[in-house]
């Protein structure tokens, strides 16, 4: 059971790019230790909102709060504030030119300013929890799969120990079992680590296995946040033919099916 205490609040934020407004009047709290999964039809500006929290997409209107702190606006200590966050963006987003461990160790080094000896000796904690063999440390990003990859950006999404992870598409081009063992691996990091996650996906077995709450973009705005039972009750085409369609369905019989056993 997840605790009921805000950890980010999102009030009142527009997003726009030149004419085209992306986010308007947008509303939404993430509550300390769930797994908040973000859905949206294309063009509903997930990613965009998520940028926007950490701190990369300032808002033409409105505030983020996270832990009670702004990020953005004339009280706002934005290195400090980010210091909470992980995250994990769409490919990965590894450095193609540093192995495993350098870019595990690198934010070690740049924010907390540790020897390149004592960073890597944490990286490869970090590179362990995600799930990765120790051998993986030395490779490059280049020679991994797509599984590995995913893995080695959440060990660097991990390395400053945050309290929030934010994660794009995090299970996006793996297949079926690996994306399995992922949602699962976040399940036993957020319990182990009180962590709390926001999660943007398009995979309905992630949302049906592992998220406490689902938030629908839609309208420029969050149309619904709450248990996937409430959700699914929304009168609005877009969620209708989501869940509701063959792989929703699909989806929550398979997660009803291993709840049961």
């Amino acid at each position: 059971m997840t605790s009921r205490e805000i950890i980010v609040e999102v009030k009142d934020v527009t997003n726009r790019f030149g004419n085209h407004i992306v986010h308007q009047a947008l509303d939404l709290n993430v509550y300390k230790g769930e797994i908040l999964g973000v859905v949206g039809g294309s063009g509903s500006g997930k990613s965009v909102l998520l940028r926007t929290i950490v701190g990369l997409q300032r808002p033409a209107a409105g505030s983020v709060q996270v832990g009670r702190l702004e990020v953005y606006g004339p009280s706002a200590n934005r290195p400090h504030t980010q210091r909470r966050f992980g995250v994990l963006f769409q490919r990965g987003a590894l450095f193609s030119s540093l192995t495993v461990l350098e870019n595990v160790a690198l934010p070690l080094i740049e924010h907390l300013g540790l020897s390149r000896s004592r960073a890597e000796h944490l990286a490869r904690l970090k590179i362990g929890l995600a799930g990765l063999p120790a051998k993986s440390a030395d490779q490059y990003p280049a020679s991994l799969s797509g599984g590995m990859i995913k893995r080695a950006a959440l060990a660097r999404a991990l390395a400053l120990d945050p309290e929030i992870l934010f994660l794009d598409e995090p299970t996006a081009g793996l297949d079926p079992i690996g994306a399995g063992a992922f949602d699962q691996l976040l399940l036993t990091l957020r319990d182990a680590l009180g962590l709390t996650v926001f999660l943007v996906t398009h995979d309905l077995d992630t949302l049906y296995t592992i998220c406490d709450r689902v938030a629908v973009l839609s309208q420029r705005k969050v149309l619904v946040a709450d248990t996937l039972p409430v959700v699914e009750q929304c009168n609005d085409p877009w969620v209708q033919d989501y869940f509701h369609g063959p792989r929703g369905r699909s989806a929550k019989n398979a997660a009803q099916a291993v709840t049961d056993t």
